[in-house]
């Protein structure tokens, strides 16, 4: 049967929390092995200059996609990015949007939050904001988004019906969704269902 939805909560929010610690697991290598990153990312359709943007610190290796080549950013766009980690995705929307828009990255660990927050003071990137929630209930006001934002997140959520109705929420009328994300085909044997490992990777 799996997990409870909160046990898988806790499961994510653990395993996420672990990756800006020092030596611990990352997908694509250890701390000093950027390489990986950059041929991850180069596969995921970012360019050398987007995947140069913070390397090893909000450039984590830790999407499976690159939302922002379907986004179609503007100049003075709120964009919300789900799940922001480190800050990368949300610190390439911002460069997108301009000074004149704005990028809040929601992130469910304190331990990424805080990381993204330097990251931004430590590139000078002021029209972001990070803060602490979950993507099932957004820290966010009601049709106040222009473009949602998410990098392999959603399929981290045991309650997805729950997001989608979130993303709706926020969105301003004509607001725009551009995700990356894994999904299921087919029925998923009972070993990988126990297995909790893979309800966070």
């Amino acid at each position: 049967m799996g997990p409870s939805k909160n046990k898988i909560k806790q499961m994510v929010r653990e395993r996420y929390a672990s990756i800006v610690q020092p030596d611990k697991y990352r997908c694509c290598g250890d701390s000093s092995n950027f390489v990986n990153i950059l041929d991850l990312g180069r596969k995921l359709d970012y360019t050398n200059d987007e995947l140069a943007i913070g390397l090893g610190d909000a450039n984590l290796g830790l999407g499976c996609g690159n939302p922002l080549t379907i986004a179609d950013l503007k100049p003075g766009e709120t964009v919300l990015d789900l799940g922001s980690g480190a800050g990368f995705d949300a610190f390439l929307a911002a460069k997108s949007v301009g000074k004149e828009g704005k990028v809040i990255g929601v992130d469910m660990t304190q331990e990424m939050i805080k990381k993204a927050k330097k990251n931004a003071d430590k590139m000078g990137i002021g029209n972001v904001e990070f803060r602490l929630g979950e993507i099932e209930k957004l820290p966010v006001f009601d049709n106040s988004i222009d473009v949602v934002l998410s990098n392999c997140v959603i399929n981290l959520s045991p309650d997805k019906r729950a997001v989608f109705g979130e993303l709706f929420r926020v969105l301003k009328p004509g607001g725009r969704i551009s995700i990356s994300d894994v999904l299921r085909a087919g029925k998923i044997p009972k070993k990988i269902m126990d297995d909790p490992k893979a309800y966070t990777g």
